[in-house]
């Protein structure tokens, strides 16, 4: 038996119903004079002991004279439905603030009508923070305190501990609030790796989790941000991967994994092998498992490419460099460019390691010939390229412009759904077969060694972007189908290729059909199974008593037809799905980039159309093919540099989820700092 007891106070917490309830028979019982009771409401049970219960999730914590209210505080901290309700209060204060205001007409008698929360300035305070970016030393800094007292002289700024605990509790909450979703996920979700550097030389691995949501909604969330300065082999770092899917309770949910930043993948992707097969929840028995980015397959490919004409490429640098050694140098070539109308533009020097910048390099030198023959005829120390130089240089660029121009497509796709990669590779493929018969034997030479290497390292990816291709009802069968046959020719092999690709895609499609409705199924089949002995239902009893009996029934008759009807479909092959996507045409393609077409729009109304199917889709375009990678630009800056590795954790995942806040329309939409910068950029917030 539990006593119930009002929620009326006073506004300096005093239940008066609660203190006349209970005077009679416990005239030492205190007076909750803390404001943490407004959200509580404080009970007694049978055997005396009493509870809290939160006014708003209805969780039940203790309230013991001894156990103070600090639990009480730290619950409503993480409690979703008491920031709901507060935020909703805050919100209806602010409207009706600015309906007051509107009918003062500008006068300040509208003010008045503000209540200010010091607790919900305080959730706002650390929101900032995670938000931001901001180090939690902003708070004594002079600026930031005089801001404040203008603003809102009633606010008491917290200490730096109190502010870093909320921020703490933020973590807490979202990580409770994503663990959730993910728990309700229907489909599968990809894991990629990507490894990170501070300036006290501790490296950190970043587990990002892409998946397409319920509602068919791309969705990518950074899971862990650990240190890794202890984990020297891949067999560690696949142990703290694990920990981390177990944690997060998707290690049967995972359709692939993504290590092209993280050292040793090879031994990495193993390892997890060998821990999710036992499982039995990988598809094709963990064959599409470790997939490649595009970004960094074509990266590596353009730089082995890049090695082999390494002798032109240091000719054009060394021009560049020559210009740009000397303030005297430097003038004349801009004599030069007047000279010859060259386009007045810096000229520009690569970064070794960034083929893109070697590119970029390349491109404006070739806008430059004229201004360098000019210099030649006009500097005797400057050694100039020849006719044949400038002729390998500009056919170099325009075979590297195709690649630089995919890089550039794909940095800007909004939605990286798995389909929209496998044309524009299987186009790159075919332009480096068609630059194997180049007239430049520079281009040869290159493209024979791209062309090598391409197609060693593509593999499984090649094959689940295929299948997204198919997945795409634009494209189906077709994208395939006309892509190897120009890359391979109308030969055998070309015809085995595809083929390959038809039976991948088929048992693929078997093991959804055989997970999806298994029960229901069998529940049809027996419906159909006539003479069955077991059949218990009162329709099978009548029919059974008909036997001995000359009278034809109602029940006889129906029972004929469901056998007949069980006869006529056995000896029809009944079409799937996946035949019907296949054999239906193409759905209409409009101009425009291929990322303007919605396939995750087109799959959620067609869903119910093609069931199996679609559970598919909903994995398959999820994988993420595609993730641009810096080896160079991953750098955490100053402040999370000295900052401990938990609290790190906590801002960086923080920070990423609340995010979902800024699109929902939860808080205001504007751009935060990212705490690990996405292009490499370090960011140096002021230090506490």
């Amino acid at each position: 038996m539990i006593i119930s007891m009002p929620e009326s106070m006073d506004m300096d917490g005093k239940d008066r119903n609660v203190e006349a309830s209970h005077k009679s028979h416990n005239p030492r019982s205190r007076k909750l004079r803390s404001l943490v009771w407004n959200d509580f409401t404080k009970e007694q049970r049978a055997d005396g002991t009493y509870i809290a219960i939160c006014n708003h999730c209805k969780k039940h914590l203790t309230a013991s004279s001894r156990s103070g209210t600090t639990h009480l505080k730290n619950h409503l901290g993480v409690c979703m439905s008491s920031k709901r309700t507060k935020r909703k209060k805050l919100v209806v204060r602010r409207l009706a603030l600015k309906s007051t205001e509107a009918k003062n007409d500008g006068k300040t008698g509208g003010a008045d009508c503000f209540q200010f929360d010091q607790e919900l300035s305080e959730q706002d305070l650390a929101r900032m923070i995670v938000l931001h970016g901001y180090p939690f030393g902003i708070i004594q800094h002079t600026g930031f305190k005089t801001f404040l007292r203008n603003l809102q002289p009633q606010f008491k700024l917290v200490s730096f501990e109190t502010l870093k605990a909320d921020c703490l509790r933020i973590y807490e909450s979202a990580r409770l609030k994503l663990q959730e979703v993910l728990g309700k996920l229907t489909c599968r979700v990809s894991l990629s790796v990507d490894m990170w550097k501070s300036n006290v030389d501790m490296e950190y691995m970043c587990l990002t989790c892409h998946y397409i949501d319920n509602d068919w909604r791309f969705q990518k969330k950074i899971l862990a941000f650990l240190p890794v300065e202890s984990l020297s082999t891949g067999e560690e770092i696949s142990k703290a991967i694990v920990q981390s899917m177990c944690d997060w309770n998707i290690d049967r949910k995972v359709s692939s994994l993504l290590l092209d930043n993280c050292s040793f993948d090879d031994v990495v992707a193993n390892e997890l092998l060998k821990f999710l097969r036992p499982k039995g929840s990988l598809h094709l028995n963990g064959d599409m498992l470790h997939v490649h980015s595009c970004a960094h397959v074509l990266s590596l490919i353009v730089q082995d490419g890049l090695e082999l004409i390494s002798e032109l490429v240091n000719k054009v640098r060394d021009c560049i460099q020559y210009v740009k050694s000397s303030q005297a140098r430097l003038a004349k070539f801009q004599d030069a460019v007047k000279q010859v109308g060259a386009p007045k533009k810096p000229i520009i020097i690569d970064i070794p390691s960034s083929w893109t910048s070697t590119y970029v390099m390349l491109e404006t030198a070739c806008e430059f010939q004229s201004a360098f023959t000019w210099l030649a005829s006009n500097d005797d120390e400057y050694l100039p390229l020849s006719p044949k130089d400038w002729g390998d240089v500009k056919a170099v660029t325009e075979c590297l412009d195709v690649f630089y121009q995919s890089i550039l497509k794909f940095s800007t796709i909004r939605i990286p759904t798995a389909n929209l990669y496998f044309n524009d590779i299987c186009g790159i493929h075919l332009l480096l077969k068609t630059s194997c018969l180049s007239q430049y034997p520079i281009i040869i030479s290159m493209a024979k060694g791209m062309l090598g290497k391409f197609e060693e390292r593509w593999g499984t990816t090649r094959m689940v972007m295929a299948i997204a291709s198919i997945l795409d009802p634009r494209y189906k069968m077709k994208s395939v189908e006309y892509f190897f046959q120009k890359i391979y020719g109308d030969t055998f092999d070309a015809k085995d290729k595809i083929e390959n690709i038809r039976k991948t895609l088929v048992t693929l499609y078997n093991e959804y059909a055989l997970q999806s409705t298994h029960a229901s199924s069998n529940q049809t089949f027996l419906c159909y199974a006539g003479d069955n002995s077991s059949c218990a239902s009162n329709e099978c009893s009548i029919g059974a008593e008909s036997k001995n009996s000359t009278r034809i029934t109602l029940s006889d008759a129906r029972r004929g037809l469901d056998q007949y009807l069980q006869e006529v479909s056995s000896s029809q092959s009944m079409k799937s799905d996946l035949d019907m996507y296949l054999d239906e045409a193409v759905h209409p393609s409009k101009e425009g980039p291929d990322e303007s077409f919605n396939i995750l729009a087109w799959w959620k109304f067609n869903a119910a159309k093609y069931p199996v199917l679609s559970m598919m889709a909903h994995d398959i375009l999820g994988i993420p093919v595609n993730i641009p990678l810096d080896n160079d630009g991953r750098v955490l800056n100053q402040y999370l540099s000295s900052t401990e590795p938990a609290t790190v954790q906590a801002l960086v995942c923080a920070q990423d989820w609340l995010k979902v806040d800024i699109e929902a329309g939860n808080l205001d939409g504007d751009v935060c700092m990212p705490l690990v910068p996405v292009n490499g950029d370090e960011f140096s917030p002021l230090s506490k």
